[in-house]
């Protein structure tokens, strides 16, 4: 069985529970509800960060800035030599978004927990809810990163492209929101955009479709066959999308990390932006 192209951005809960007390490594959770689950027990030593508060900009529809990242990162005594454990909920959606963003800021050393939160509970492992406080730690974010990140204006260039099979558009959400047939996905029922369906072009590779029922990865061969077999090939750019960006940052990090796909972005503003706006084509 073939290693994934980058093993060391996974480690598994084995590895986490032998470093709880390394001074060189902070795990942080990172929750879509804090209350339903970091503040019910969380990892032993772990921060929380609040996906709501602490990874999207408080007055627009953006991520954090850097400013907001070094500050964040700084509390939570993480410094450039520290190495980032993160783990959630949802399967990792949102460890997976904050993965995303960190790296889009310069971030290194990060890993994400294979399995997330469900797998760490699913094995009866420590939970607490002491909160824990660090020394301040002396990270610095740089400026984002374009060869990440995509914006509105990037995949309407792209649409040409996209029918010519020179790159390689991932819509990640269930097929019922792929057909338009639905419109919110079943965890957030009441979150609706104005259209159903997706982006011109797009090939539907729902993010379930590479985790196993435990929520830990399949096998390179596994997601490899996945991917190929709807033509997403690492010899063309990749954007992924979902509904808000959370979803398609954890495809994302499999294209990019576990298949080793060279040139993969995240678009984030995704079908919330996309299908509420005027004179965006769609197709269902």
């Amino acid at each position: 069985m073939a290693a994934y192209a980058h093993p060391e951005v996974l480690v598994e809960t084995d590895w986490v529970s032998a470093h709880l007390k390394d001074p060189n490594v902070r795990v942080a959770e990172v929750d879509y509800d804090p209350a339903a689950n970091y503040e019910l027990g969380h990892v032993p030593g772990s921060v929380l960060f609040d996906w709501r508060k602490d990874i999207n900009d408080p007055t627009r529809r953006d991520i954090l800035s850097a400013e907001a990242l070094t500050a964040l990162f700084r509390r939570a005594g993480i410094s450039e030599a520290t190495t980032v454990v993160l783990y959630g909920d949802f399967n990792n959606w949102f460890a997976a978004f904050a993965f995303w963003a960190f790296t889009y800021y310069g971030a290194k050393n990060l890993k994400l927990m294979n399995g997330g939160r469900k797998k760490w509970v699913a094995e009866d492992r420590a939970l607490v809810k002491e909160v824990p406080t660090y020394s301040a730690g002396a990270f610095q974010a740089r400026p984002g990163d374009p060869a990440l990140r995509v914006f509105l204006d990037d995949v309407r260039k792209s649409l040409p492209e996209v029918k010519a099979g020179k790159l390689g558009l991932v819509d990640v959400r269930g097929p019922k929101e792929f057909s338009g047939e639905i419109t919110a996905p079943p965890e957030y029922p009441t979150e609706h955009a104005q259209r159903g369906g997706h982006i011109p072009g797009a090939k539907n590779i729902p993010w379930a479709q590479a985790v196993r029922d435990d929520g830990t990865f399949k096998s390179r061969e596994e997601l490899e066959a996945i991917y190929h077999a709807q033509g997403i090939q690492p010899s063309t750019p990749v954007f992924t999308y979902c509904r808000i960006g959370e979803r398609s940052s954890h495809s994302w990090f499999v294209l990019r990390y576990l298949l080793g796909y060279p040139d993969v972005r995240n678009y984030d503003g995704s079908w919330t932006e996309w299908g509420n706006l005027v004179r965006t084509p769609i197709e269902k």
